[in-house]
């Protein structure tokens, strides 16, 4: 018979393997691996990100971790900025490349053919140092929809200072295989590594839930699957969840500790919702028209409970309702160990 997985039970996986119920004492590279990498629109939500979820994490740590490249900050999963080890790269970048450039020019009503004519120009350029933004505007001079889709025709990397906490603007790249070395793997080995890191950091998960994060066709993923070896489980509305062996699976009463997460975190996002780490009552209050990037929040047992902002040397904390007894001291606790890493 199929155990079935209860909505909190899932909720202390996704906490266990996004290393938000205990800090990992784990290398920079290896905690990216396991939680899938990090959203990276916004240079310190990855910082922040970090830190709630590594032992004793110091900003000094990522930026000297992408000047040494053993981290690198590309546009991956769904088009959107990931911070990821330099290993993974390649097989999400390969694994992505293809639906990825289909979805733009569709999406855009671009001209493929113009895109392609100007990252052949833009190639030897880049090919010989890294450029900014304005550089590559003032090359191409072209519209916008070609300019814009360059960066998915060039496996291009965000090159420091750009897109660190210092210089938070990240427009500066680099060609990937000057920066990482050359392409190293297919595009079915990148999507079997995506399904799989994808598990490692969000499972038990259903198809259509691993499809969407990634930016890939379900499948896509259901092929991937095919080749790996998996457990299955049932959730609470009947539906097949697949999962890696021996990954944690805590006790639904495994306690949560209070956790800071900052803007874009991936916990939030709708491909996680069988967690309920943001519960639907207050998904409108994070995710809306005027704040489609989602905003700061914090988690009190697992869930988010309200909002924080850094203002003036202080992390103030706005609860969306009664706060259960001795949250409170924790949360006000682990707001002043935020305070002081933002200093």
């Amino acid at each position: 018979m199929t155990r079935v997985l209860t909505e909190r039970e899932l909720n202390r996986a996704l906490l266990a393997r996004q290393l938000l119920l205990e800090r990992a004492k784990t290398p920079l590279p290896r905690a990216l691996e396991r939680i899938g990498g990090i959203q990276a629109q916004y240079a310190p939500s990855m910082y922040i990100g970090l830190w709630s979820r590594l032992e004793g994490f110091e900003r000094d740590q990522l930026t000297r971790a992408l000047k040494r490249k053993t981290v690198v900050q590309g546009t991956l999963m769904r088009t959107t900025i990931h911070l990821v080890s330099k290993r993974d790269y390649w097989p999400f970048t390969v694994g992505i490349r293809r639906r990825r450039r289909e979805h733009w020019v569709r999406a855009h009503k671009a001209d493929r053919k113009k895109i392609e004519a100007a990252a052949r120009k833009a190639k030897p350029h880049l090919a010989k140092e890294p450029l900014s933004q304005s550089e590559l505007d003032a090359l191409l001079q072209a519209d916008a929809a070609t300019r814009n889709g360059v960066g998915l025709f060039l496996d291009l990397i965000r090159v420091p200072p750009s897109g660190t906490w210092e210089r938070r603007r990240a427009d500066i790249y680099a060609l990937a295989e000057e920066w990482v070395g050359p392409e190293n793997t297919t595009e079915k080995e990148g999507i079997e590594l995506l399904v799989r890191r994808y598990l490692t950091g969000f499972g038990p998960a259903r198809p259509d839930e691993i499809a969407g994060w990634a930016g890939v066709s379900k499948p896509d993923v259901t092929a991937a699957l095919e080749a790996i070896d998996l457990r299955r489980f049932e959730d609470e509305q009947g539906k097949e969840l697949v999962d890696l062996p021996r990954l944690p699976l805590p006790d639904e009463d495994t306690p949560a500790p209070v956790r800071f997460l900052p803007v874009w975190d991936a916990t939030l996002l709708a491909h996680a919702r069988r967690t309920q780490v943001l519960p639907e009552r207050y998904r409108s209050r994070v995710f809306n028209a005027r704040t489609p990037h989602s905003v700061n929040t914090f988690l009190v047992d697992g869930q988010v409970a309200g909002t924080w902002r850094f203002e003036k040397g202080r992390v103030k904390t706005q609860p969306f309702g009664r706060l259960p007894k001795g949250a409170r001291a924790e949360l006000d606790e682990e707001a002043e160990r935020l305070a002081a890493f933002h200093a």
